[in-house]
């Protein structure tokens, strides 16, 4: 175990085969496994729970009750080898959950950096998480969910496995997700339907009145033609030659194949 200047406590246990970065504070009654490395500058509370093998980054906080890296709930699981992967900069709040992969996908979990994780989140085997997310408390995601960046989800909001959800997309508290959401869209109910896109997240990031008006004339393309995906792409693709914003909701779409939420 490297320590390197680390501030551990006293009933904290961790396996010697754990590394542990410079400046890493670690609170009473946390238990942190072999295979476990943990980036400098990170902060662990009390009564975490971090499995191998797992690779954390750096500054990340973790709080109270967390259990990071366990096995998954998947059935077919059976003690292989699987990995979860943090960035830096996250905050893990309150009793949140994240579980490794299975080899049925890439035995990988993976999560990007600068997120929020409120009170309870569950980040099930296999999802793959972008960067400068947020998702309020009892958001759930279920096994090989994919999260593009930018991304809001409300308070006990929840995908459906092998989802998708588009960078800048907002989803609403309690929505429910049985298909994809494209990126920039804004998505509610149970099952969740589109309203519109993010535009003040939009205009909070940086993005140009160009932009916003060009992925607003996208989304109507999309939602309010009444064309099928593969009608609306050519001229989605058109559009997006003049702003590459729009660029990124075709590349979405093409490689869509659970299909995309619908009014």
């Amino acid at each position: 175990m490297s320590e390197q200047g680390a501030v551990i406590h006293e009933t904290a246990i961790v396996h010697p085969d754990a590394k542990i970065g410079k400046g890493v504070e670690i609170g009473p009654w946390t238990l942190i496994g072999p295979d476990v490395e943990i980036g400098d500058d990170c902060q662990i509370a009390s009564h975490v729970v971090i499995k191998g093998p797992t690779r954390i980054g750096k500054r990340n906080r973790i709080f109270q009750f967390a259990s990071i890296g366990e096995d998954c709930q998947d059935k077919k699981y059976a003690g292989e080898r699987t990995v979860l992967e943090i960035g830096d900069d996250n905050i893990i709040r309150e009793s949140c959950t994240f579980h490794r992969g299975t080899t049925q996908d890439e035995s990988l979990t993976v999560v990007g950096s600068r997120n929020l994780f409120m009170v309870n989140v569950h980040v099930a085997h296999d999802c793959r998480i972008g960067s400068d997310c947020i998702f309020a408390n009892n958001a759930t995601l279920a096994g090989h969910v994919h999260i593009g960046d930018h991304v809001i989800f409300g308070g006990h909001a929840a995908i459906h496995q092998f989802g998708r959800v588009g960078s800048h997309a907002f989803i609403a508290g309690c929505a429910a997700l049985n298909k994809d959401v494209p990126p920039y869209v804004m998505a509610a109910g149970h099952y969740a339907k589109p309203f519109g896109i993010n535009s003040e997240g939009l205009r909070r990031r940086g993005f140009s009145k160009e932009a916003i008006s060009a992925i607003k004339l996208a989304y109507r393309e999309l939602f309010r033609s009444g064309k099928t995906v593969e009608e609306v792409i050519p001229a989605l693709e058109s559009l997006g030659e003049k702003q590459p914003e729009v660029a990124i909701m075709v590349e979405f779409l093409k490689s869509n194949e659970r299909g995309i939420i619908r009014a």
